[in-house]
């Protein structure tokens, strides 16, 4: 008797065993688990916050600053006096243009990118491009610099970084002087006239809309394009910034100015519209401080200087 009871406080005892065994064996494994859901949460937060970091430092991170060789490599149209120009020869200090053989150009935009380069100790390289290859140019590094008369305008600086201002713009229109506009007094005595202006330009796209009446042809490609479709009288008048009014008149006597600033009667535009700036690959905060570091230094008069000087040597039309 006593050994069945022997026998059965024995079959209890392991039974009671195995119960306080199973109980902790789940236990061990329920809070393995909940670590490790812990660590796979944190580690997912850290990955998460690493992407975010990683986006961030991508946005403000710099690029190459492009004139590591000690070349500033530039791109204009030559062809957009006063502001630049293609010659046969290297007078007035003009630079060879490196994809153009035998041609140079000068102009302000040359003279400004020789005084940087001055100051930084770098070379001046000149690149010829349309207008509307100026912009991409910079973006995918193919230049450095774009110093081509742009208008620091906002959907410009969506794409591009620019430094400066290097000039600061008026917008007026110029007209044959023998023409019926050429004594208008404000813009809406332009009313009824035909005109145009250089493509992609806020002369065209936002100036020339504001001249109630005015029949507005199709834009020009180029800026001596659009200064000979006056010359011809294919348009009554053309819509442009003061710096290359000025040239105009230089090279085509027979055209006036028609300046309406001061007035109330004048084309509504924000100055940083009109304000000319150096257009650079978005993040190039290294190239653009380098720039800005010289053309702080200048002044309106400084600028204006420059620009006469520009105006007195440009080529003169046949």
């Amino acid at each position: 008797m006593k050994k069945y009871v022997v026998i059965l406080l024995a079959m209890a005892m392991t039974c009671s065993l195995a119960a306080c065994g199973s109980s902790g064996s789940t236990a061990t494994e329920t809070t393995s688990a909940e670590e490790s859901t812990e660590d796979t949460e944190e580690t997912e937060d850290a990955e998460a916050s690493e992407d975010v970091e990683t986006s961030e430092d991508a946005e403000t991170s710099e690029v190459a600053s492009g004139v590591e060789d000690g070349v500033l490599t530039i791109a204009m149209e030559c062809a957009y006096a006063p502001y630049n120009w293609t010659q046969s020869d290297d007078s007035n200090g003009a630079v060879e243009i490196s994809n153009v053989p035998g041609q140079y150009a000068n102009g302000y935009d040359v003279m400004i990118g020789k005084l940087i380069c001055e100051a930084n100790g770098w070379e001046l390289e000149v690149v010829q491009s349309d207008w509307d290859s100026l912009v991409p140019a910079v973006q995918t590094g193919t230049i450095d610099a774009v110093i081509a008369g742009q208008s620091m305008t906002e959907e410009r600086m969506e794409q591009v970084y620019f430094a400066g201002p290097y000039f600061y713009a008026s917008i007026v229109c110029v007209t044959k002087a023998d023409s019926e506009f050429a004594g208008a007094q404000g813009i809406s005595d332009l009313a009824g006239g035909t005109c145009t202006a250089q493509i992609a330009t806020i002369w065209y796209d936002s100036c020339l809309p504001q001249i109630e009446g005015a029949e507005i042809q199709t834009a020009s490609e180029t800026a001596p394009a659009m200064l000979m479709a006056l010359e011809t009288y294919t348009v009554d008048f053309i819509c442009t910034d003061m710096p290359t009014a000025m040239g105009a008149v230089a090279a085509y006597p027979d055209m006036k100015i028609l300046d309406f600033s001061g007035t109330d009667d004048d084309f509504d535009v924000d100055e940083g519209e009109i304000n000319i700036g150096i257009s650079l690959m978005k993040g190039n905060t290294v190239l653009k401080e380098a720039i800005d570091s010289v053309l702080s230094t200048m002044t309106v008069d400084d600028f204006n200087e420059l620009m006469d000087e520009a105006i007195a040597v440009q080529p003169m039309s046949e």
